[in-house]
């Protein structure tokens, strides 16, 4: 699904218009209709609910007075539209929406029957007090500001998102966008409302990609595909992964030699867990083989914690128990043949001889390869002529951190540009970057950019990661051909199968192994969605 800037969006609606003779007030009726449809697809009934709606003077606001008249209509207690501005300012099909609600309110107050109420509210200054507001509410509507946004707000809508998110333990619906994000830039520039649910119409924004949106829900409003522009920016659909999925399934007379054999390199002297995890989710993801290659004095423990169908070759090692630079034709030996190479879960790269190890290792291989964790720190950074291509691609799987050392930039200057950081390192370096994080980024060589739906706070623990590489070349050995499209996949089933275990065992207590205890769940869920 194509992520579009705010200038893009609005010329779909512009076409949408103008050559299809679609009129703006039916995009906005059809969009609030949206609206409502997802607040009873995620919560249920609205019937006897008191539902507060914020309203700005745009379009946006608009929405909110259509939504308000829907949820009325079905039923809802108490619907209270608080308009910050004056009904006088609004233009347009807004203006005749928010007229509706007045005359609605009017004629509710000329009934004896009151057990249903609508009411506006006209807000033009800073004098409400938030512990006055939605007290008794049960749902929060945020349609105060839409994806016109470019700098931080200030003032009269400042103090509303202030109101907002006071409430933070009622649940928050936004409207296209949270309040205060820019639709171009995943950043929050300011203050901002923090959803539970952002419902954005037709196509997500790249604000859509940022934590405040919440749960993400695309609606459509009856925009036709053909006028999406070109864009090298895409939001991963569960569509795309059951394709895949259905493209690289095994055949009848499969054997474990026919669907991949994969070598990984991982682990040290105190770090066999990452190797232990990562070796599994190798086997989850359907590979038929696994050796993992270690240090001597690690694998002894290994074979006690990777699962038993996992395979352990040793490898020399420096004092501190790491990979030493001697192993390498040993190996580049043990690499010849296999169908894909990770390296880097649990190998430490505190040791210079390790280091050269992981970059001469890489430099000779002949198989496809994923690098993570300490193969990424070995490599830091990056060395300029160390480039992947097509014969032989490399797949690097780092975090802000890890991106940072190899970049030689900050933390601070990775979250705030990842996508455009993460295009311009694998285009640069011919390399496949994927750039974990809440709706991780994958970046092909090519410029094309993908933007992972899937996953949650919880998912930030130890493991994860080397589970991930695990999942990535797992997929890789059975579809060494169609690389990108077996990296989105692993990213998606990671996350999914992380969604799974965190409705079943909550955030909090979530551990990496619960991630793949729940891969075989993630794949036969997206297996089914085709």
């Amino acid at each position: 699904m194509k992520i579009l800037t705010a200038n893009q969006m609005r010329e779909m609606d512009r076409l949408t218009v103008e050559q299809c003779g679609i009129p703006y007030a039916t995009l906005m009726e059809t969009a609030g209709a949206k609206v409502v449809e997802a607040i009873i697809e995620e919560y249920g009934s609205v019937e006897e609910k008191w539902i507060s709606i914020y309203c700005g003077k745009g379009n946006n606001g608009g929405d909110g007075a259509v939504i308000a008249r829907l949820l009325w209509l079905k039923k809802a207690w108490h619907v209270e539209v608080f308009l910050y501005g004056s009904l006088a300012e609004i233009k347009g099909e807004a203006r005749t929406n928010f007229e509706i609600i007045r005359k609605l309110q009017e004629l509710n107050l000329a009934q004896e029957d009151r057990s249903q109420t609508i009411q506006l509210t006209e807000i033009s200054e800073l004098s409400y007090e938030s512990e006055d507001y939605n007290s008794g509410s049960d749902f929060i509507i945020d349609a105060l500001l839409g994806t016109g946004i470019t700098r931080p707000v200030e003032g009269l809508f400042a103090r509303a998102i202030d109101v907002i998110n006071f409430h933070d333990h009622i649940p928050t619906i936004a409207v296209d966008l949270p309040s205060g994000m820019s639709s171009d830039s995943e950043q929050i520039i300011g203050p901002c409302v923090t959803a539970n649910l952002t419902v954005s119409f037709t196509a997500p924004k790249i604000g859509n990609l940022a934590t405040a949106n919440g749960k993400l829900v695309i609606a459509p409003i009856g925009t036709p595909d053909f006028f999406l522009p070109e864009t090298q920016l895409e939001l991963i659909e569960e569509s795309r992964i059951a394709q895949y999925l259905q493209d690289s399934q095994r055949k009848p007379d499969a054997h474990k030699g026919s669907v991949g054999n994969v070598l990984l390199i991982a682990g040290s002297r105190g770090k066999t867990g990452a190797a232990a995890l990562s070796s599994e989710a190798v086997l989850r993801a359907g590979a038929g083989l696994v050796t993992v290659a270690t240090s001597t004095s690690a694998q002894a423990l290994l074979v006690t914690q990777a699962r038993p169908e996992v395979m352990t070759e040793s490898l020399a090692e420096t004092e501190s128990g790491a990979i030493s630079e001697t192993a390498l034709e040993a190996a580049l030996q043990l690499a010849s043949g296999r169908t894909v190479i990770a390296i880097g879960p649990g190998l430490s790269s505190s040791d210079e001889s390790t280091r050269k190890f992981v970059l001469e290792f890489i430099r000779r291989r002949t198989s496809l390869i994923v690098i993570d964790a300490d193969g990424l720190n070995a490599l830091a950074p990056w060395p300029e002529d160390l480039t992947g291509s097509e014969e032989l691609p490399i797949i690097i799987t780092p975090h802000p951190g890890e991106m940072a050392r190899l970049t030689g930039k900050t933390n601070a200057e990775i979250v705030a540009d990842r996508i455009g950081i993460a295009r311009e390192f694998a285009t640069k370096n011919h390399v496949i970057t994927v750039l974990k994080g809440s709706r991780t980024i994958i970046a092909a060589p090519g410029g094309e950019v993908f933007v992972n739906p899937t996953g949650n706070a919880g998912m930030a623990t130890a493991g994860s990661g080397d589970i991930l590489t695990g999942l990535i070349s797992g997929l890789l050995a059975q579809s060494p051909h169609n690389v990108i499209a077996s990296v989105i996949a692993g990213v998606y089933l990671h996350g999914l199968a992380g969604d799974i275990a965190a409705s079943k065992l909550g955030m909090r207590s979530l551990i990496a192994s619960d991630i793949t205890n729940h891969l075989s769940d993630a794949i036969k869920i997206s297996e089914r969605e085709q």
